[in-house]
């Protein structure tokens, strides 16, 4: 198997996982993921069910979108997210979902505001909204890039649109979707019982670092880690 045969079969499984966690409906949505080493991406193709998705159904496209191997045309989303790509180096792997919360606050036009440890620990802040753009060409691309450059979010609220994610490679992008979503629904039951006061900055800053640099297995190898 190849790397890129390998990453059609990872970016084909994580489809999968849009649907485990309620992100998407019918056939919209769709995970990227850029080829290592090469000016390619890997994507889902336009219209397929998700049931019906296998390795093979996965297109290999150049980084303006057009495609380069598949037998099925590449999604409607591949030159926004190949505009990220050429545009983000250090993105290697970006999500599209219509997930019901997130897109309810990218409706509203409204950032979802920072009141979460768990907001924190992921976003380092809140989530910002991209101005509105139309499908079909690289405009939601330059949205997302002109929102996210300097921005710790790994999401955007692209405006009457819905949530895009970027993340290292694949999976973390697709797991940005799932705490967008995840963040979204609970910011919204909270603004049904009152306001909802943001988190200090300093403590923004410091959950952020904790979560990014020690939680978890980043220190596992280091002597006296635990």
């Amino acid at each position: 198997m190849t790397s890129v045969d390998a990453l059609r079969k990872e970016v084909c499984d994580l489809h999968a996982q849009l649907i485990r966690w309620g992100l998407v409906t019918w056939t919209a949505g769709n995970v990227s993921a850029r080829v290592p080493g090469e000016d390619l991406l890997v994507i889902k193709p336009s219209g397929v069910m998700y049931d019906e998705l296998t390795s093979d159904h996965m297109v290999v496209c150049d980084l303006d979108g057009r495609l380069v191997e598949g037998d099925h045309a590449p999604s409607s989303d591949t030159e926004a997210h190949a505009y990220v790509y050429r545009h983000m180096p250090h993105v290697g792997g970006v999500v599209h979902t219509h997930s019901p919360y997130a897109t309810a606050w990218a409706a509203r036009g409204e950032p979802i505001p920072c009141s979460l440890t768990a907001m924190a620990d992921e976003f380092g802040g809140d989530i910002p909204v991209g101005p509105f753009a139309l499908i079909g060409s690289d405009a939601i691309g330059r949205g997302i890039v002109e929102t996210l450059s300097g921005h710790r979010s790994p999401a955007v609220l692209m405006r009457q649109h819905g949530p895009f994610t970027i993340g290292g490679n694949a999976k973390a992008a697709v797991k940005a979707a799932v705490m967008c979503e995840d963040v979204a629904r609970t910011m919204h039951f909270a603004r049904q019982l009152g306001s909802v006061e943001r988190l200090p900055a300093a403590a923004v800053d410091s959950l952020h670092d904790r979560y990014q640099n020690v939680y978890g297995q980043h220190n596992s190898g280091k002597k006296g880690a635990r």
